[in-house]
């Protein structure tokens, strides 16, 4: 977890903004709690979580590591993700209810939607859904169709005034007729009780519909919240099964996750959390799988820079050119960009040394046309 301090300017790298959203107790702000140790206030009862927290996480990063072991740089910079818990949801949100618009408001500003899902029983722990004062049984798959309801709700009403505002600007500009009846298809889809995301269209009408930022095109990773036996023998558990069968009908990921457990591993560092990880039989800590998940989602790598002054991991989406990763840098880098010099990670840990791979013929020069790569080691030639 960053320092307060440092809040500012990881904000400024940052790349990925996640939003932990979910029905009120289902366990949301206790994962915040882990896998930020930000101290979200966590408590047994319907909206507690107010206002947005936010944490901003480190990526984890074995070469980003070792790259500082063997430069000795004065600075060394992870890649950041920032989570945002955001304020608990229950039916009616779009129309206002509960804590609904500051909900909606807030979720419109994220990349991708972490959902924690309830895949635990616990009478003494309510499970809200409409009424913050009513109990009901758990449902895992009934919880995801109430908030996926309430932002389909709020979608179709943004939907809805595109194509209005369209039909108005087609009396003056036939060109958007086509708008105007892409819209209608969607709204059509969305009163269905369908997401955005299972819109099916064309390349050129998904782009047209990624311009009006709409809460149901947002990736989703559903984080099944077990307890600790139901984390433990995953394969019995239902819960997890009926979640895992949803999110492969509309090509979500599911992340099986048991947030008390990630409060003690949270706790722990070096050899004796990995002590803790080796008997609960796992290889890695649910921040660790949520962020490869995230990546994975988003479609997202990493790039290093390496030197004395600073080793640094930058993220960037697939398929990114040379010169576009260079802005990441900065954009005088991509302005002048003239060529990069690039090594894999994996040749410079073979071969001992930049140096050492360099004589081997691997270190290569790369144009304006080469696609970066996960993992790439790149001194960037530039002039301005």
């Amino acid at each position: 977890m960053l320092l307060e301090h440092n809040i500012k300017t990881a904000r400024e790298i940052c790349f990925m903004k996640l939003g932990i959203v979910g029905l009120p107790n289902v366990g949301k702000s206790t994962l915040f709690n882990a896998i930020t140790n930000a101290g979200a206030e966590s408590a047994n009862y319907p909206f507690c979580t107010i206002d947005p927290n936010v944490g901003m996480v480190a990526v984890p990063d074995a070469r980003l590591d070792k790259l500082a072991e063997i430069y000795e740089p004065d600075k060394k910079t992870p890649a950041v993700i920032e989570f945002v818990d955001i304020a608990g949801l229950v039916k009616g949100a779009s129309q206002g209810a509960g804590l609904g618009n500051k909900f909606l408001a807030n979720i419109r500003e994220t990349d991708a939607i972490v959902h924690v899902v309830r895949c635990f029983d616990d009478e003494n722990i309510m499970h809200v859904v409409a009424d913050a004062g009513t109990n009901v049984p758990v449902d895992p798959v009934g919880d995801i169709e109430a908030i996926d309801m309430e932002l389909i709700m709020a979608d179709l009403d943004m939907v809805q005034r595109r194509v209005d505002k369209a039909q108005k600007a087609a009396k003056g500009d036939k060109k958007f007729l086509h708008e105007a009846d892409v819209f209608k298809a969607l709204a059509e889809h969305l009163d269905a009780g369908k997401s955005a995301r299972t819109f099916d269209c064309s390349d050129d009408d998904k782009a047209l519909i990624a311009t009006s930022d709409l809460l149901t095109l947002k990736p989703v990773i559903y984080a099944a919240n077990m307890d600790e036996d139901g984390f433990a023998n995953q394969k019995d558990n239902e819960y997890l099964k009926k979640v895992q069968t949803l999110a492969a009908a509309e090509g979500s990921e599911v992340l099986p996750i048991c947030a008390k457990l990630e409060q003690d591993i949270a706790e722990l560092e070096g050899e004796e959390k990995q002590m803790f990880l080796d008997e609960l039989g796992i290889a890695e800590s649910g921040l660790d799988r949520l962020i490869k998940c995230s990546y994975s989602l988003l479609g997202l790598i990493s790039f290093l820079t390496y030197g004395k002054d600073e080793c640094r991991a930058w993220t960037i989406r697939k398929g990114t050119k040379a010169p576009q990763a260079a802005g990441k840098i900065h954009s005088d880098i991509e302005r002048g960009f003239i060529r990069a010099e690039v090594i894999a990670y994996d040749d410079m840990i073979k071969y001992g040394s930049v140096n050492a791979a360099k004589e081997k013929g691997q270190l290569r020069s790369e144009g304006k046309d080469y696609v970066v790569q996960d993992g790439d080691m790149i001194y960037f030639r530039f002039n301005v």
